[in-house]
Order: structure tokens, then sequence, then C-alpha cells
């Protein structure tokens, strides 16, 4: 069997697909997309392909070390995102080839479903409690927001007051019937970071995300050993060998790697197994489509420490087309009580619906990450 195509389809909200095809007929699908970024990561696809083409598909590890360490230059976003795409479709196939889903190829797996968790609340945060009680009403115990807008590294105890108050209204309003992340999204600085850390610790959130930019792994150190919240980060780095600082300086006690961004299935699963040695806990970062929701689902089904899973459905983001809209009727996933359940059916255990993929294709989209400025005038952390 060998490789003879690689089709990539940018479709709206943001999402970027990749369907690799074989002369066996045989045919993966993955999600090489990077926010805000998706037509560059079509170019990489496109680079990849003198690679790939003739390549036999179910060499997938060998597949991914040629990709990675071709060269003088690795790792990074691009790089590792487009692999991501490749790994994932190549796993797909494989699974295919084998009629087993991916995590029977991993060696089985550690549960059957894993708890979930949707977004509320938007970019600025509002609607805070409304959107909560309608996610409980249907099932989830468990939601994720953005705990502030736009924050000087120095603000004013005045914005603290106001982003506690808010938070507080929603805990009141919920109680314990729901479990909440407070995301600060690299928005908070070190000396804020500090501050609303301390104010938010008799809300109990279940973890506060990014507390800073992932560049600042020593100093999220230091907020962990100063809090009792656990603090999560990871969206925004890209291999093993960027999550080996944070496990060294134990700076977080949660890691939230996305697979679509960190090199796909093969390298989440290297990471999720690493952390366990740390006592870290795994909770896939995925506000993405759901070729990337499934190859998470994969990971989750092997790795013992994942606990929990995102996932973008009714996400702010999308707009004109949610996770469902590109997956066939009865290939889906299926959802209760607040649990993902791990799909049983071969590869990615999803059925995408190429028809739908293809014709929003014609649409595709522009997406990209708002410009924020504080009231000085000086560019502000999206």
């Amino acid at each position: 069997m060998k490789i003879v195509e690689l089709k990539t389809f940018l479709v709206p909200p943001r999402w970027l697909f990749l369907k690799v095809e074989t002369d066996a007929g045989v045919s993966g699908w993955g999600e090489p997309v990077l926010e805000g970024h998706a037509e560059t990561l079509a170019a990489k696809i496109d680079e990849l392909r003198d690679f790939l083409i003739g390549r036999d598909p179910l060499r997938i590890e060998d597949t991914w070390q040629m990709l990675y360490r071709n060269g003088c230059y690795r790792g990074g976003p691009v790089l590792m995102s487009a692999i991501a795409g490749v790994d994932m479709a190549l796993w797909d196939i494989k699974g295919q080839h084998h009629d087993a889903p991916v995590h029977e190829l991993l060696g089985g797996p550690v549960r059957d479903r894993v708890r979930s968790y949707c977004w509320i609340g938007g970019d600025r945060p509002s609607d805070l409690v409304a959107d909560a009680i309608a996610l409980r009403d249907k099932g989830f115990n468990a939601a994720k927001l953005n705990a502030c807008a736009e924050l000087q590294s120095l603000d004013s105890h005045a914005k603290i007051d106001q982003i506690v108050g808010q938070l507080t209204e929603l805990r009141d309003a919920v109680g314990t019937s729901m479990d909440l992340a407070f995301d600060f999204h690299g928005r908070v600085h070190t000396p804020m970071a500090k501050v609303l850390l301390k104010e938010l610790e008799p809300l109990r959130p279940m973890f506060v995300e990014d507390p800073l930019l992932s560049t600042q792994i020593e100093a999220i150190a230091d907020l962990s050993r100063a809090t009792s919240i656990p603090l999560a980060m990871g969206e925004r780095l890209f291999s093993r060998y960027e999550f080996k600082r944070v496990f060294e300086t134990r700076a977080t006690s949660i890691i939230n790697p996305d697979t679509a961004h960190v090199g796909g299935i093969s390298e989440m699963v290297r990471i999720g197994t690493w952390a366990e040695a740390y006592d870290i806990t795994l909770a896939p970062h995925c506000p993405l489509g759901p070729i990337a929701l499934a190859a998470c689902l994969q990971v989750d089904a092997v790795c013992h420490n994942a606990v929990i899973q995102e996932q973008s459905l009714g996400i702010h983001y999308n707009s004109g087309a949610d996770v469902p809209d590109y997956l066939l009727p009865g290939g889906g996933f299926s959802i209760s009580g607040g649990y993902l359940e791990i799909p049983k059916g071969p590869g990615l255990g999803i059925k995408v619906n190429e028809e739908a993929v293809t014709e929003r294709a014609r649409e595709g989209h522009r997406w990209r990450a708002p410009v924020w400025r504080h009231d000085d005038g000086s560019i502000a952390e999206w």
C-alpha cells in the first residue's frame, strides 16, 4: 500500500482538514490546522507531498521521524501542526486496514468514556450564568471560560474586583453542581496573576489555564507553589522537548497539549505517558473540529492520566459551522451525562461527510484572531 494523494480542505469556521489517499482505496483524515494560519498549514502540507507520495502509510513512526528530523529546522507550531494532521490520517488508515480503532493498536483502552467540558461566555466573558445553566441542562457538569478580557501587566484593583465579582456570581449561581475552569489565556502577567489567583481561591476552580504566557515556565512554577489552585498549560507547546522544562520545574499539575498542534496522536501519547511519571494530569486541548476531537479521544482511551476532554461544540468561534456538520449520520460522537464515549469504529472511529467538506471548502474562511489594544494604545494579549 502506498500514499498516492494528499488533499486539504479549508472549511468554516476556522478549520483545515486533510485527506490522505492510498492506492488500496483506503483513505484517512487528519486536521493539520493552526488557528488563524490555516492557509499556511495548507501550504506546508503541499510541501510535505514531496516526502509522502509513494510511502507506505502503515510505517507511521518512521514517517513521523522523517518529517520531524529532515533538514535543519524542527519543532514549532507550523511543522508540528502539519505533522499532526498527517499522523492522524495515517493512524486512521492503519486502523481501517486492521479493522480496529486506533486505541486497540496502541494497546487497548483503559477507559470507555471520558468526562468532557464545553466553553461558555465568549472571548470577553459575558452571559456566564445563563450559558452555564444552559450547558448544565444539556447534562454537562463542567465548563471552561475566559476569566478576563484585556489586563495590563500592572492593572487596577478595581479591574480585579470586577473579574472576581463576575466569577463569584457564576459560582453562586451553579454552586457545586458544576466544575469551572478559568482560562487566563496568557492575558495576565506575573504581578496581576499573583493577585488574581489568590482572590479566586475561594471559588475553587477546577484549574486555571495558561496563568501566564507559555514562555514564562519558571514564573508559572513559582505561581504553582504559591496557590492551591491547580494550574494548567501546554496548548502553546509543540513537542515533548518543550514539555521537558514543564516537568522538570514542576510548573503545573495539569498539561493540556493539543493533538492537532503537538505532532498528532504519536507525540501526544508519548507526552501523556511521560507526564504520568511526574503525577501530572492530562486534559487535552481541543477547541477545534471533529477530526482533532476524534484523535484526542484515541489518546484519552490509552493514557491513564487523561481525566477530562475539551471540545468545541457550541464554542463562540464556531459561527456558521459546528462539529457535527462535517460528519455522516451515525458517524459522530456519543455524549451522555457530560461524558464522551470513546469511538469504537475502525481508525479514528468517525465518518467524515466528504460531500459536506467539499461543499464548504468552496466557501473557505479567513479566520483571524482579533487585535486587542489597551487604553493606552498598546497591543494587548488576546
